[in-house]
């Protein structure tokens, strides 16, 4: 199962975002990865080279290889609607990235390998495809023995109010995903039409 699994800090100072961790080390001060620092001169990027940071700031934030990201843009395009909010629609029902949602798991690499271990059931039904495409009124928990792990329910944070096109029962570690969430309710800082334009190309 292909994944990132280079250094993250560099990823984070290249986009300026904490978008692979907490962004500890990212401070006003810092410089983008590369040799020289503050004191190389950076070329003004072009049309192409910014749609393209787009695209893969949104894969790296997602945690999805090139194939896979335009296998799902593809998707999004044949769908009714804005092409754009439909593909960060599509990437928000992922299986790994609503467990860390529902605050299961406190990153999207934990929430993976949670589903990829068989930690995680739909619907009571075990499944461990990270990139499972969630409906509305799906189900989603931990499986009953992963319940009385304490490295897992450890770690679980609960879910942030605002994500809300979910619903969490701590009691029964339990998550419903209610419906698709509309685009001005997820936080990720991404331009999704940079990317659209990207790929009519």
């Amino acid at each position: 199962m292909a994944r990132y699994i280079g250094p993250k800090t560099k990823i984070c100072r290249k986009f300026g975002e904490p978008i692979l961790g907490n962004g500890k080390w990212l401070t006003k001060t810092s410089n983008p990865p590369g040799q020289h620092g503050a004191t190389k001169k950076r070329k003004t990027l072009g049309e192409y080279a910014i749609q393209l940071k787009e695209k893969q700031k949104a894969k790296y934030t997602y945690g999805v290889l090139e194939r896979q990201f335009r296998k799902t843009f593809e998707e999004a395009a044949r769908k009714k609607g804005v092409t754009g909010e439909n593909l960060i629609r599509l990437l928000e029902s992922r299986l790994d990235n609503t467990v860390y949602r529902l605050g299961i798991a406190i990153s999207r690499p934990g929430a993976r390998q949670l589903v990829s271990h068989k930690h995680i059931t739909v619907n009571g039904e075990v499944v461990n495809v990270p990139s499972f495409q969630l409906k509305p009124g799906d189900s989603i928990g931990l499986k009953a023995s992963s319940q009385t792990n304490a490295g897992i329910t450890s770690a679980a944070r609960g879910k942030n109010n605002k994500i809300n096109w979910l619903d969490w029962n701590e009691a029964e570690m339990k998550g419903t995903f209610i419906a698709f969430p509309e685009r001005e309710s997820i936080p990720e800082n991404i331009k999704e039409q940079l990317i659209v334009e990207l790929y009519s190309k």
